[in-house]
């Protein structure tokens, strides 16, 4: 006979209803399913603004739901716990979800599905997060990819499944479990004031993923090549908030750039090229989990970087008060809307690890605790890169110099004014906001003077480059 029992399916960063291989695949079973979303360790490990932005987007999937005659269960706990008392409550035969690749949710992942195998409950994992799953890119010799070129090479032919379409309807149980509320979860808690100010920023949901990426394809992807490197121009896709937690996949994204690349838009190719860029960096997280804790490139363990985040410089610098433009522009974007420009990224990392000398960890950690965009792998990947210690990354002699960034990709300097306003001129917009989004306890007031730097382009570099040629590995 077949199998009637419900199906728990269990969301964590796919918060979606379209290309969802597990939603798909209960629906064509035919049995009802009790979607659910669970509050474990891992969720309350999160940042302030990873956890906010998490909240915002299951409170969205949950309406998403409802319109599909579904609802959102809500438990917290450890998740095996909860998802045996959930089968417990339902007579549920089945738990479906989306691999995550992390290792600490691998680690998780795999108790959870030996032990309802054990209990005789099937228990599936699907792919969607990436477009190609790690353990399946190889090189000739058959182990992984530490450059990215090779990686592209390897990938950029391969064919990618077609998006699959939302379900119509979702098949309820006859009787729903009880569930807790999300307002009590208070997933926002940390961030106080500040989601206020960066809650205009969102873009929420699937359905505005599906905007956003339409409104790029149409009219940025053609420029992307040269406005994505211009952080005062409105020149990239932004989509990097709702690819974090699966509210759009790279699969959709990946075939909408197809798309744009035979309709012979120039951009095309380097946004494909960016994906797969995301791709490498779980590539390495899966094969090299370290690159989340340690040094990537081992020898580096011996590098003289200060990892006191007390120091003064390394205050100034989370506050975005260097005193160097384009580090400081780039960390209040960041405070007002909880993204910031990649460019600026790199020039903020690069001045955090060489002109400060400080340990990539702090601002890694930092940037997990303020991204409403924030994903591990590439996080991690980022700030390896910029330090010099991660997998194909930028040599530590080449110390990007701030100054000469900012003549080069804001000449006119739209992106500073914008978020630290008109020199000598009372701040207004984004850069007085900055004011209303940083905490209290920071004692810093929209008329305070503008610093001199903490550690100037010259200086820093030259300290740098003194510390790497002295270096004992």
């Amino acid at each position: 006979m077949a199998d009637t029992s419900p199906i728990l399916l269990w969301f964590r960063r796919d918060l979606r209803l379209s290309d969802h291989p597990a939603l798909t695949a209960a629906v064509k079973t035919g049995r009802s399913i009790v979607p659910v979303f669970l509050r474990d360790g891992l969720l309350d490990d999160l940042g302030a603004a990873p956890k906010w932005r998490l909240g915002l987007g299951v409170g969205c999937l949950a309406e998403a739901l409802q319109d599909k005659g579904s609802r959102l269960i809500l438990r917290s706990g450890d998740a095996l716990e909860q998802l045996t008392q959930l089968i417990d409550e339902t007579g549920a035969g089945a738990v479906y979800w989306m691999r995550a690749y992390d290792p600490q949710s691998v680690e998780r992942d795999t108790k959870v599905k030996e032990t309802l195998k054990e209990q005789g409950v099937e228990a599936r994992s699907f792919a969607g997060h990436l477009m190609f799953e790690p353990w399946t890119v190889e090189t000739k010799q058959g182990g992984f990819y530490k450059v990215y070129t090779p990686f592209w090479n390897a990938v950029k032919t391969r064919d990618v499944a077609e998006p699959l379409a939302a379900p119509g309807e979702i098949k309820a149980p006859g009787r729903w479990p009880d569930s807790e509320t999300l307002d009590d979860w208070r997933l926002g808690a940390a961030m106080d004031r500040g989601a206020d100010v960066v809650r205009p920023f969102v873009q929420l949901g699937e359905q505005a993923a599906q905007a956003r990426l339409g409104a790029f394809m149409a009219s940025k992807v053609a420029d992307y090549n040269d406005a994505r490197d211009i952080p005062g121009t409105d020149g990239t896709s932004c989509l990097s908030e709702n690819l974090s937690l699966g509210e759009i996949t790279p699969q959709q994204c990946w075939h909408a750039g197809l798309r744009a690349r035979e309709e012979g838009k120039p951009g095309a190719e380097t946004f494909l090229k960016e994906l797969v860029w995301r791709e490498f960096a779980y590539h390495l997280m899966w094969h090299t989990p370290r690159l989340l804790t340690d040094n990537w490139r081992e020898d580096w363990e011996a590098f003289p970087w200060n990892e006191d985040e007390r120091k003064a410089e390394v205050k100034a610098w989370k506050q975005g008060r260097t005193g160097i433009q384009f580090v400081d522009a780039g960390l209040r974007e960041m405070y007002v809307t909880g993204r910031m420009h990649n460019r600026a990224r790199m020039i903020v990392a690069s001045y955090l690890t060489k002109h400060l000398m400080c340990h990539w960890k702090i601002g890694m950690q930092w940037f997990e605790d303020c991204l409403i965009d924030w994903d591990p792998a590439s996080n991690a990947m980022g700030w390896q890169w910029s330090a010099g210690s991660g997998p194909d990354a930028t040599p530590y002699f080449r110390v990007f110099n701030p100054v000469t960034q900012l003549d080069r990709f804001d000449k006119d300097r739209a992106y500073v004014q914008r978020w630290l306003g008109k020199p000598g001129a009372k701040l207004t917009g984004d850069a007085a906001r900055y004011f209303d989004a940083i905490p209290k306890s920071w004692n810093m007031e929209p008329d305070d003077h503008y610093p001199e730097p903490v550690v100037n382009a010259d200086e820093g570099r030259k300290r740098a480059l003194e510390a790497y040629e002295n270096r004992d590995f």
